[in-house]
């Protein structure tokens, strides 16, 4: 067995996976998953620059972290960072924050690393399901882009847009610094016709169309299964492999729209840090499966943390091969 430490740094979350995998099969043991709230990405699309304050979050989740890290041994961490750093002006400041608590340094890495990450994370599992039909469309939707993938077992096409439900949420839905409650049509439809766009974008590169089952990975997509499964608390082994419906997909957009902060926050299985932004994150999902015109979404829990730690144990185990 070969342990890594995977640590995937978006635009709203920090999340840590310790696992053991093995060479012989290719499974990945977990031995321990969590996840911070950070915002990471608070303001960046307004400013250009990360926030001292989100930065501050973010090294104290790192500090956690690395103390998990310590006690359970990894062989190697690797940390990769998405959407937020890749945009910000004062990402070195972020590079050596990271450096000096975890001891490696943060890719940044391209919206294809990211896909590639994501669809070996997601797909690995499900090539076994004999019932699902292929190619795979892999959709992470993130705080601040979003990527689409289409593959078989291994990618055919990817690209990574920017929309994401924190991104959407403070580009459209934020009026003097506070989040409208709820939002107006007008704002709904802003944030709709950027999504439009970015799904022309994607299906420049990614043939949308010609996918047989989609796949859904992340927070937004998670929690609208979580609440579509009527759960009274967040259980991640029932959603993970869940399929949910276009039908209740739209009405939990719908409803997550139309809902005031207090209604949201109320749902047992809302994350707090997700209360304002689960509304644009429901629509992407919505807008992809009426582009593509699919019946339902397979859910996934293991994503691009889970593709980012069999990369890495890959590459350790191929430099021992070497040795």
């Amino acid at each position: 067995m070969i342990r890594v430490a995977g640590i995937d740094c978006g635009t709203n979350s920090i999340r840590l996976l310790v696992a053991d995998y093995d060479p012989a099969t290719g499974e990945l043991v977990e031995l321990d998953r969590r996840m911070i709230i950070v915002r990471l990405g608070q303001g960046v699309d307004k400013t250009g620059r990360l926030a001292p304050e989100a930065l501050e979050r973010t090294f104290a989740a790192c500090r956690e972290y690395a103390q998990v890290i310590k006690e359970l041994g990894a062989e190697r961490v690797r940390f990769v960072a998405t959407s937020a750093s890749r945009d910000a002006e004062n990402r070195d400041e972020f590079v050596q924050g990271v450096l000096d608590i975890l001891g490696v340094e943060p890719e940044v890495i391209s919206g294809d690393q990211e896909a590639e990450f994501s669809f070996t994370g997601a797909t690995k599992e499900l090539t076994a399901h004999e019932h699902l039909e292929r190619p795979f469309l892999v959709v992470d939707i993130g705080g601040g882009s979003t990527e689409f993938v289409v593959g078989d077992d291994h990618v055919r096409a990817a690209r990574s847009v920017d929309v994401g439900c924190v991104r959407m949420t403070e580009r459209h839905l934020v009026v003097d610094g506070v989040v409208t409650d709820p939002p107006t049509e007008a704002q709904v439809a802003a944030v709709r016709a950027d999504i439009e766009a970015a799904l022309d974008l994607a299906a420049e590169t990614v043939p949308l169309t010609e996918a047989r089952t989609l796949v859904g990975l992340a927070g937004s997509v998670t929690t609208v299964a979580a609440i579509a499964l009527g759960l009274p608390e967040y259980d991640w082994s029932v959603i993970h492999h869940s399929r949910i419906s276009y039908d209740q997909v739209r009405e939990i957009s719908e409803r997550m729209l139309t809902a005031t902060h207090a209604e949201r926050a109320a749902i047992p299985v809302m994350h707090p840090g997700r209360v304002d932004v689960i509304g644009a994150g429901a629509l992407v999902l919505l807008a992809i499966m009426e582009r593509i015109g699919a019946s339902e979404v397979v859910v996934s829990e293991h994503d691009i943390l889970d593709g980012i730690a069999i990369k890495t144990a890959e590459e350790v185990e191929a430099g021992k091969r070497r040795s």
